[in-house]
């Protein structure tokens, strides 16, 4: 039963208590994501009756034939001048589910989302070249990616062009020039949006997440020909973001791709949000950082992605860095405890190995003083 439950109070209630996402499901009360956990709201359990009455409000009259044709439309939705969502709408147990993200109408900076200063000299340096951010849904790709375009925005006088499926932050110009292109409002599709954009005189080009063969070939191709090109790909680390994009091509191409990522990648820049002890944050990421230097191109063009990861791990001193150090590091400076860790790393051992190396340091140290 609905009773006073209408979306817009749901929406208003995710504002509330800073929730992350809101979930519509047939048989099940609506659902709150804070900080990592879910949260039934007090209400019965819906119907297909109560979720297509509930969601029917905030469904554009231009997708309704889409979602009854492909079973699912996504697209962005306002509350108000700053309150924005985006809502993946999809058909399921006989009628209409709902992932809603609130989107915070604010752009965090690098230090607001507790990232690494690699971050920001990566967003600084590049003029051009591909720069890949990555990691699994709920992980905070998204808002990274907005941070390093608003911070770009902020420092140095460009013509920003991005293209995205749903847009989700809306960017003030500042020092940039800026266009925002939707998806399925603005332009028909990924491809056709590039194919624009790179006669739009772009400095810069945001392509809100890396989909098909099409629109990965023409953001190679605008990478190597002197844009920087800024994408986000569904991948939980650099090594799976290889074989995701060559996976867009068949075997036949493998080596012309190659080539354009040894000339054309800048950087693979991963993370995963883990729960932080700290009062007062939520979630903080833990991240994976790859940049190509001479070696990382080498590797990539010889097809010897397997050498990779050593080469990470090896050179931390140029802001490169694993998954494995980046949880030590969340570990030994109290940002999350060593049991949330461990659960999150890649390799277990590797990172309690690491974190008792450092704890001996430390006690050989304090000894040291004491004497």
């Amino acid at each position: 039963m609905l009773g006073s439950v209408t979306i817009h109070r749901l929406l208003g209630k995710m504002k509330e208590v800073n929730a992350s996402d809101l979930h519509i499901k047939i048989g099940s009360p609506p659902v709150l994501r804070i900080d990592s956990h879910l949260h039934r709201v007090e209400s019965g359990d819906l119907t297909a009756e109560d979720t297509s009455k509930l969601l029917a409000p905030i469904i554009p009259a231009h997708l309704k034939p889409q979602l009854e044709e492909k079973g699912g439309v996504d697209f962005s939705h306002m509350e108000g001048p700053t309150e924005r969502f985006r809502i993946a709408l999809f058909q399921a147990g006989g009628g209409l589910h709902a992932a809603i993200r609130r989107v915070n109408p604010v752009i965090p900076s690098f230090e607001e989302l507790h990232l690494p200063k690699i971050y920001s000299e990566v967003a600084d340096t590049t003029h051009e070249g591909l720069v890949v951010i990555c990691g699994v849904t709920g992980c905070g790709k998204s808002t990274t990616l907005a941070a390093m375009i608003d911070h770009m925005n902020e420092t140095r006088m460009s013509n920003i062009i991005t293209v995205e499926d749903p847009i989700e932050y809306l960017f003030t110009p500042k020092k940039s020039f800026i266009s925002q292109r939707e998806i399925g409002i603005d332009v028909s599709d990924f491809p056709a949006a590039l194919r624009g954009a790179v006669r739009q005189d772009p400095d810069t080009i945001m392509i809100g997440e890396m989909r098909d063969r099409e629109t990965m070939m023409a953001g190679l191709m605008a990478a190597e020909t002197g844009h920087t090109v800024f994408v986000t790909l569904h991948t939980a680390d650099t090594m799976q973001s290889f074989a995701r994009i060559l996976e867009f091509f068949p075997s036949t191409e493998h080596t012309f791709i190659r080539s354009s990522l040894a000339n054309g990648l800048r950087g693979v820049m991963a993370q995963r949000l883990l729960p932080c002890v700290r009062e007062g944050i939520g979630r903080i990421p833990a991240t994976e950082v790859l940049l190509n230097n001479s070696t990382v191109q080498e590797k990539i063009r010889d097809a010897e992605d397997q050498d990779i990861p050593a080469i990470i791990n090896g050179s931390e001193f140029e802001g490169m860095h694993d998954f494995t150090s980046s949880l030590t590091r969340l570990v030994e400076e109290d940002w999350v405890d060593l049991k949330t860790a461990e659960k999150y790393a890649p390799n277990r051992e590797a990172l309690i190995s690491k974190v008792r190396g450092i704890e001996v340091a430390a006690d050989k140290l304090i000894h040291r003083v004491k004497r």
